[in-house]
């Protein structure tokens, strides 16, 4: 599927300060790039990078008074699907190396703290299906709700306060599938159908000897997914890291099918 994807990023840098951008669609087996540009106003100097093995492009800069940053690119994502009930979950020892750091808890997946309440809910079932259940369960008892939880949020709040946003519907879901001894890690993408549009946080598993991408919020398809980051979770992913305070003065974000 061709997307144009299109980010949009005013913000005030008062005093100056680094930051690190991770706003490119990502260098990922089965997504391709076919042509992107990148406007920094005024112009300074910026470095881009790639990490090796997740394909992340993170753009770094130091970022003085009111700067915009605009990027276009045309995407094809490949073929993305939804993931079937019938995928196989691993043992650990069969699991690539790689893949084993998905399965600890991290800063904001507490996943140690889930692993009575996942049995109990889930232990009937593994794999795929497993998976699919720990979403619906979210679905079933989290309400999406703008204003309930902020950055420093873990999944063991919103599963009391019951209430978020995608990144913490996010959060929960890599905890509960962590807690299930199944790995799974955050992923920051833009999203097409998203309403409103923004930047999306979304989360993957490894089953059947790859990654399936998973939307626990049900806001966006599938298909639509554009991938820009992923990690352990959004500490990881975050589109814009700054090491001194800034000020958002606007953002908008739209992606396309073509």
């Amino acid at each position: 599927m061709k997307l144009r994807v299109r980010s949009e990023l005013v913000y005030r840098f008062d005093p100056p300060t680094d930051a690190i951008f991770q706003i490119h669609a990502a260098h990922w087996p089965g997504q391709r790039v076919l042509e992107e540009s990148l406007t920094l106003t005024p112009a300074v100097p910026f470095r881009e990078d790639e990490t090796a093995d997740l394909g992340t492009r993170p753009l770094r800069a130091r970022l003085s008074g009111e700067v915009t940053v605009l990027y276009e690119a045309l995407v094809d994502n490949g073929q993305l699907q939804g993931l079937p009930p019938g995928a196989v979950q691993h043992a650990w020892t069969d699991l690539p190396v790689d893949v084993l750091t998905y399965l600890w808890p991290s800063r904001y997946c507490p996943s140690d703290q889930f692993g009575r309440f996942v049995e109990r809910e889930f232990g009937t079932l593994s794999g795929g299906a497993r998976v699919l259940a720990i979403v619906a369960w979210i679905a079933g008892n989290v309400d999406y709700r703008f204003g309930v939880s902020g950055s420093e949020t873990t999944a063991a709040r919103t599963f009391i306060d019951r209430a978020g946003v995608c990144r913490d519907f996010t959060h929960l879901g890599i905890t509960l599938c962590r807690a299930a001894g199944i790995p799974a890690r955050a992923v920051s993408a833009y999203a097409d159908q998203l309403t409103p549009p923004d930047f999306h946080a979304v989360f993957e598993v490894w089953l059947s000897d790859g990654w399936w991408l998973i939307d626990p919020t049900g806001l966006a398809p599938i298909a639509g997914l554009v991938r820009i980051a992923s990690g352990h979770d959004a500490a990881d992913i975050a589109f814009l890291s700054t090491q001194g305070p800034c000020e958002m003065v606007r953002q908008a974000i739209t992606v396309a099918a073509v």
